[in-house]
């Protein structure tokens, strides 16, 4: 409701007559300018002249009244052109518009990490910053880790135009005083700020120990990790097994003493390790250490095609005595298609296939508790193999199948690209079993064996294991095993 004035109602109709007068005035005065104009016109000596040139200037007058009012308009876009304020968009939800916005940003630009090397003094991380702002490059995050002989290594997470590659980017960052530089291309899971993935690496090294060698790839980037027993498959003692309680640290290689025993090496030959990263993977050491053997214990129920039932589950070093009574149990045959050469010795190889420093290990177990099976996932360098090892009376009854089906959703969750068994031809069995994956496969004989490869880059996760825990892993496998343990799994 509005008040009203009542007074104020009929005021304008009140001196209605003032404006008449005006209006009447200002018309005989437009009348008496129009006739002065029109004799000035039409009786003076230039009357002509005069009107073309007033036509002329009210012509120019107008063209550039169009021209500036086009050049500093402030009124909306046409209706043509496609809106580009979220609100505008009344069919588009405020997270799609979120997401097409962020998906154009990202196609535009490049992320990258990058580490160089700067002294320590000054002004020259601000000289570094202002080199990265020419380029148009924007500083995501940034950590500085300091070095004892002096100076700072500096490593950022970059967003840059996508048209600047690297080299232009690297040559940038050397002008600015920056040296030892490395650059390699970032993504989305870079984003995560440092402490929020230390503690992530924490937790998954808490929950398996088997995810210490993942978790320090992950924390340290592209290396490669050794792990040296304290002692030979022999008995003997292994050659630099003796690493410190406090580890060692020289340049590209780091020592740790390895909990299960022996020692851990980390080798990273293109970029130096700084004190802060040798702290933090001493650490993550120390935290396995800590807690002790352990590994998830959630288990599958698996019913056969003919009825049985089994159960698959993570294996460790406490099912020792079980895997030797299968072997037991084994025939000499069965052993040999296993191991690829004499069966002697094959207990001494137990101990290093059930150890999560190598990888990982499925058992399958009867309702009575009896192991039957064994499926494992080697770490082998940058390769990753599968084997499995199947008591005789339980083969040819789709164990072998559901473990490799197993074994490969945690390789493709672990990042690998590919994974490849080592056979004979006449072991049909496994062979078929890789048939039945229905992936790619390549077969090619190596000294007097088949080995068969199945890429897995192509090859989604349908479902999480339930014997698998809730976190993703990096997207490379470092875990190298030492020679003298790895040629029982390729070429034996």
């Amino acid at each position: 409701m509005t008040d009203r004035n009542p007074a104020s109602v009929h005021r304008p109709h009140r001196h209605h007559w003032r404006r008449d007068v005006v209006e009447l005035a200002a018309m005989f005065c437009a009348v008496a300018v129009a006739d002065a104009i029109a004799n000035l016109v039409v009786h003076g000596p230039r009357g002509p002249v005069l009107l073309v040139a007033s036509a002329v200037v009210l012509l120019v007058t107008a063209a550039f009244h169009t021209w500036w009012a086009r050049r500093h308009s402030h009124a909306p876009p046409p209706r043509s052109t496609a809106p580009t304020d979220p609100a505008s968009l009344p069919s588009t939800s405020p997270g799609a518009a979120a997401t097409a916005s962020a998906t154009a940003t990202a196609n535009s630009t490049t992320l990258w990490r990058m580490r160089t090397t700067v002294r320590d003094e000054p002004g020259s991380l601000a000289s570094l910053c202002t080199a990265l702002a020419r380029n148009s490059v924007d500083i995501l995050t940034l950590q500085t880790h300091p070095l004892p002989e002096g100076g700072t290594v500096d490593e950022f997470l970059l967003r840059a135009p996508q048209e600047l590659p690297s080299a232009d980017l690297g040559r940038a960052v050397s002008r600015a005083g920056g040296h030892s530089t490395w650059i390699e291309r970032a993504d989305a899971h870079d984003l995560v700020d440092t402490p929020t993935r230390v503690l992530g690496l924490a937790t998954r090294t808490a929950l398996d120990a088997a995810e210490l060698p993942l978790a320090l790839r992950q924390l340290l980037g592209r290396c490669t990790i050794h792990s040296i027993p304290a002692t030979t498959l022999a008995g003997r003692p292994n050659a630099g097994a003796d690493a410190p309680v406090e580890g060692v640290l020289e340049a590209t290689v780091m020592r740790l003493r390895d909990p299960s025993g022996g020692a851990i090496t980390v080798e990273r030959p293109y970029l130096p390790f700084t004190p802060t990263e040798f702290a933090r993977a001493r650490a993550l050491v120390e935290l396995d250490a800590r807690l002790g053997p352990r590994v998830p214990r959630s288990q599958d129920v698996l019913t056969l095609p003919e009825g049985n039932e089994i159960t698959v589950r993570r294996a460790d070093g406490s099912d020792l005595p079980a895997a030797r009574a299968m072997h037991d149990r084994c025939s000499e045959r069965t052993l040999s298609l296993r191991y690829h050469g004499p069966v002697h010795d094959a207990d001494r190889y137990l101990g290093h296939l059930l150890s999560p420093r190598f990888g990982r290990t499925l058992a399958a177990t009867t309702a009575s508790g009896k192991l039957v099976a064994l499926g494992h996932l080697l770490w082998d360098g940058d390769e990753t193999e599968v084997a499995l090892l199947i008591e005789d009376d339980w083969q040819r009854r789709g164990i072998g199948s559901e473990l490799l089906r197993r074994l490969l959703a945690m390789a493709v969750e672990a990042g690998c690209d590919s994974v490849y068994a080592v056979t004979q031809a006449s072991n049909t069995g496994m062979v078929a079993a890789m048939r039945g994956l229905g992936l790619p496969l390549d077969y090619q004989i190596e000294e007097g064996t088949l080995v068969i490869t199945a890429r897995l880059d192509a090859t989604p996760v349908s479902s999480r294991l339930p014997y698998e825990p809730p976190y993703e892993l990096p997207r490379a496998l470092p875990y190298e095993l030492p020679r003298e343990q790895s040629a029982p799994h390729r070429h034996r």
